[in-house]
């Protein structure tokens, strides 16, 4: 059977999309996806997203990283799946989707896309490092010599390691460029690998570094290996809302497969 696919980019982290309002493709099929998201014998895609049909939103947002299994929020995916959204029709300039974590908000402009974010109510402060959820977990942590940091055998000790073990955590290393700038690495779980960028993880560092007071600014700029990206929010006695994730949000290639 031929599957039509769409391979979109936000900020270098790549999806393949599929359009399943029609709930054509198996979403049983872990080996299926993990192929798809092969980058020599499939598509290549850090994830597989799926748009479907949704009776009190505009689409709903199944995601699975490249491993094959369905799995948290995706920020970067979401941005995405919004451009998708809008190049299939189903949008024009603003979106409302479900999405795992809940329901969110998004509008889209030529290539950038605005990506309402979950609130985030608790942020773990630890003697070397911040824990934090945006949809997806997230260990934050401070390295100076990030250029040149073995992110993929570092990153892995603390996604594999006590107290995340089984479950595990997404890991973000982070250095201060100035005092609304950081740059972010990030070790996703499910790739188990760097990603070029991680949307939810520059979520969590901006807020990280906000609540740790690194910054007292409230928009915050992120330099990840694919690019820029911006988090917006609020804050009120350690609870953040209204936190906006911003980037841009291009499609590549579409083909079958």
């Amino acid at each position: 059977m031929q599957q039509e696919f769409y391979k979109y980019q936000g900020t270098g982290n790549d999806f393949v999309m599929i359009d399943n309002r029609q709930q054509i493709f198996d979403k049983s099929n872990v080996e299926r996806v993990a192929f798809l998201c092969d980058r020599r014998f499939g598509v290549g895609a850090d994830g597989l997203i799926l748009l479907e049909n949704h009776d009190d939103y505009n689409f709903k947002m199944v995601y699975y990283n490249s491993d094959g299994n369905e799995s948290t929020m995706c920020g970067n995916g979401g941005r995405c799946l919004v451009a998708f959204a809008r190049d299939l029709g189903v949008i024009s300039e603003n979106a409302t989707f479900e999405a795992i974590d809940g329901v969110h908000h998004a509008s889209i402009e030529d290539d950038t896309v605005r990506l309402q974010m979950v609130d985030v109510n608790t942020v773990e402060k630890h003697e070397k490092h911040v824990f934090l959820d945006t949809g997806s977990p997230h260990h934050v942590q401070h390295k100076e010599n990030i250029e040149d940091f073995d992110i993929k055998t570092e990153g892995a000790k603390i996604r594999y390691g006590a107290p995340y073990n089984e479950e595990g955590t997404n890991v973000n290393f982070v250095k201060k460029i100035n005092s609304d700038t950081f740059t972010v690495r990030t070790y996703e779980r499910g790739v188990e690998d760097e990603t070029l960028s991680c949307g939810t993880g520059v979520t969590a560092v901006a807020i990280a570094m906000h609540a740790t007071k690194e910054t007292a600014n409230c928009f915050i700029n992120l330099n990840v290996q694919g690019g820029e990206l911006k988090v917006s929010f609020d804050e009120d006695k350690g609870v953040y809302k209204n936190v906006w994730l911003v980037g841009p949000a291009k499609f590549v290639f579409k083909g079958t497969v």
